[in-house]
């Protein structure tokens, strides 16, 4: 009897529980979102082509837009092309009191749509833009969500090459900033602004690798601009690119500098080593020309003077003058041996005057007068006789006083001052001369562009 109570209890508890889910049927939330979507947005509700009123649902005032981006990354600033590649996520939020809608005590956040026809948008363009796309793999990666007080979201992911205007007057050791410009191209700023969103409009990617470019920092401003159908909206980020200066000194100035020491080892062979010394220098000069027009050729031709001109420039000028240097060199010894053929015909022409003077004074001391005596001869020589003359310079030779040593002289003085050796004389200035200008440029060059680079910061 008992059990028989038990099981009529359980049987009304199950009928009392069925009762309560058949008057509370489950909530779905996703024929809500249709039922919601076909209510703001069906034909003769809603017209996309209207754009939202302004502050406080003043429609004399302008619908303001704030933006904010994700910069994912940038894959390469082209130098040549002046421009730079970069996928942002980027986003707009506006107010649109025409989407207001009931999120049924909070439980529905907000609405998603991905078609962007179906709301009003704003007019934005990328002012530097050169080419764009969108992402279509394997959805296309937008969005669009409306929260319950009528905000809307747009989000969209894009890929942009970006003009940049560079100025190269530094380059290799130089700054960049390229600009993203964000305009709107129908309304003025009577009917749209645009406004940077609060917080950190701005966000990058962390660890963002570039290969030749370090990203220092970015800012953002507004740029408005004024045109004869009025004044529009816009938005900028600066982005100030640093240039990696360790690539090009491995790839430029170390190679330059050692073509150039290359060259100065011309100085340390032989005079008469022709050929050596030829090859030696024709090759280092092509060399040098090579890597001159293969650093050109990276560049645009622009028309002022880069750093990496002045430097290349100045390294071609010393191999080229090491060159000059041997043809000065060879011109000098053939002088010389000119002059010493001349100066050998010359001591033989003197050596036999020398010996028949000899010969005629012998003569005339053995020449004797009738009486058998000796002809006598002066003790005492003219003033114009070519002998006296000869003594009195050794005379005054030996009289002069002695001059006070110079260090440079007595460097020189190693080298005797004949014709014959002046070749030589200028292989060895030049092996001192040279490194010495060198060291000064390179003085000069780095003090120079390292301090208008600070100057720059």
């Amino acid at each position: 009897m008992a059990s028989g109570h038990f099981f009529c209890a359980i049987f009304y508890f199950a009928c009392l529980c069925s009762a309560s889910l058949a008057n509370n049927p489950k909530v779905n939330f996703r024929e809500k979102e249709k039922k919601i979507l076909d209510q703001i947005l069906g034909a003769g509700k809603y017209d996309a082509r209207i754009r939202p009123s302004g502050i406080n649902g003043t429609d004399d005032k302008a619908t303001q837009v704030f933006v904010n981006m994700f910069l994912r990354s940038i894959s390469k600033i082209d130098d040549y092309k002046m421009e730079y590649s970069v996928q942002l996520t980027f986003r707009e939020q506006w107010l649109d009191e025409r989407l207001k809608f009931d999120d049924i005590g909070g439980r529905l956040k907000y609405l998603t749509l991905t078609e962007a026809n179906r709301v009003w948008m704003p007019d934005l363009f990328f002012s530097n833009e050169k080419e764009g796309h969108f992402h279509n793999i394997i959805m296309p990666n937008v969005y669009i969500r409306i929260f319950p007080y009528g905000s809307v979201l747009y989000s969209i992911r894009i890929s942009l090459t970006l003009a940049c205007p560079m100025n190269l007057k530094l380059y290799p050791l130089d700054r960049q900033v390229c600009s993203l410009r964000m305009a709107s191209y129908g309304w003025t700023t009577a009917d749209l602004v645009f406004l940077w969103k609060e917080g950190d409009p701005v966000q990058v990617v962390k660890n963002l690798h570039l290969p030749r470019f370090t990203l220092e920092k970015f800012l953002t401003d507004y740029c408005n601009s004024k045109t004869n159908t009025g004044e529009y909206s816009c938005l900028k980020v600066d982005l100030l690119f640093k240039r990696e200066f360790s690539y090009y000194l491995i790839q430029i100035y170390i190679p330059c500098c050692m073509l150039v020491i290359v060259s100065w080892v011309s100085f340390w062979l032989d005079q008469g080593a022709v050929p050596a010394r030829v090859s030696l220098g024709v090759t280092t000069l092509l060399t040098m020309a090579t890597q001159t027009s293969g650093i050109n050729a990276s560049l645009p031709p622009v028309s002022y003077t880069k750093a990496i001109d002045v430097w290349t420039g100045v390294c071609l000028t010393f191999v080229f003058g090491a060159l000059l240097e041997f043809a000065l060199v060879n011109y000098a010894s053939r002088s010389a041996d000119r002059a010493a053929d001349m100066h050998r015909e010359n001591m033989k022409k003197k050596r036999r005057e020398m010996e028949q003077a000899s010969l005629d004074a012998a003569s005339d001391l053995l020449d004797t007068d009738s009486n058998a005596t000796f002809a006598m001869k002066p003790l005492v020589r003219h003033p114009g006789d070519p002998l006296a003359l000869e003594k009195l310079r050794q005379c005054e030779v030996h009289m002069q006083a002695p001059k006070r040593p110079n260090c440079c002289r007595s460097w020189l003085s190693k080298f005797p001052t004949r014709q014959c050796s002046r070749s030589k004389r200028i292989d060895v200035i030049s092996r001192i001369t040279f490194p010495l200008v060198f060291a000064l440029f390179n003085l000069v060059y780095w003090s120079t562009y390292l301090f208008r680079e600070e100057e720059e910061d």
